[in-house]
């Protein structure tokens, strides 16, 4: 994740916003920001304003109060500017179905003023970077949900926005198909992309993003780095054990050493995985240093985080909003 230094200009810069449908407050000042070139994950349960939200980023949508500024644009003064610099995939989106996937994304093409040299050469790297290559000369018509799904970001990398906004994008693929998805947008990142991508699957948001905003019943929870939020909360850290092969006793030899307040084994470890309680102030390097002489046949060490379903679990309320 890019270092915040003083200079830096966010991608988003949320301040202050409020909304409200006919009596029913969806945003209630809301304020977060996107650093450059991260992939920034936005969750909450239904109804907690994510749409809202997106749709006031994207220009479609005029807050009743507070400012939203793309890399410091602001978007009622400069739609224009925002727009140009933005690529909004909405959750639910409707597609040409008679259009070949070259004719779709040619028709963008054309509607961002693109000319055809440009085009055929933007079209070219969009379905290369979204391994749809084989398929431009198909009907979308006869594409699977997961094809179109890579159709609908290829349009939304058209004329090659600096911040992506994905709404849902994985909703409804299968889990081949979500994990290609991902991969495609760590890709994006590498290249120099922003995405903002609201999403359900937690799981997958954990191991993807550098850093996540929560929200729920209309007001921000947490917003900031995903490893911050995953820390363990606990005074007493938990470390992570895995060894390649059952030790009989090993349990109780690591209950002797210095440092070691706790040893369990997790549910389905098989005799393989422990998770260490270590004393107030003992650092890993010194729990590891303590476990060498033991000659483990060590797989993996680390600290333990929390699930980020946990996370959320804490941080949104039950129930459906009001």
């Amino acid at each position: 994740m890019p270092a915040i230094t003083r200079n830096t200009v966010p991608a988003i810069s949320v301040s202050g916003l409020s909304h409200a449908f006919r009596g029913h407050q969806a945003l209630s000042n809301v304020s977060f920001c996107v650093l450059p070139q991260t992939l920034h994950g936005f969750v909450g349960p239904n109804g907690a304003g994510k749409t809202t939200t997106m749709r006031m980023i994207c220009t479609l949508l005029q807050p009743n109060k507070g400012e939203v500024e793309i890399f410091g644009s602001n978007v009622r003064q400069n739609i224009s500017a925002v727009r140009r610099r933005i690529g909004y995939m909405p959750d639910h989106f409707s597609m040409y179905r008679q259009m070949t996937v070259a004719e779709y994304l040619d028709f963008f093409g054309t509607a961002y003023g693109l000319t055809q040299v440009q085009r055929d050469r933007v079209i070219g790297d969009v379905l290369t970077l979204t391994d749809m290559d084989g398929r431009r000369n198909d009907l979308i018509s006869g594409l699977s949900r997961g094809m179109q799904q890579r159709v609908s970001l290829a349009r939304v990398l058209v004329h090659d926005p600096d911040l992506l906004l994905l709404d849902e994008p994985a909703s409804g693929l299968d889990p081949r198909a979500r994990i290609e998805l991902m991969e495609i947008l760590r890709e994006l990142r590498r290249i120099g992309k922003t995405v903002f991508i609201s999403s359900h699957i937690l799981s997958e948001l954990a191991d993807l993003c550098d850093a996540v905003t929560v929200i729920d019943r209309g007001q921000v929870r947490y917003s900031g780095p995903m490893d911050l939020l995953l820390e363990t909360t606990d005074q007493q850290p938990l470390w992570n054990l895995r060894l390649t092969t059952v030790l009989p006793g090993i349990i109780e030899k690591i209950k002797a050493l210095p440092g070691v307040a706790e040893v369990t084994e997790p549910e389905f470890s098989n005799g393989r995985d422990f998770i260490i309680r270590s004393a107030e102030g003992l650092t890993g390097n010194d729990l590891l240093r303590a476990l060498l002489p033991l000659d483990l046949p060590l797989a993996s060490f680390g600290l333990q985080r929390r699930h980020l379903n946990d996370a959320f679990m804490d941080l949104t309320t039950r129930g459906v909003p009001a």
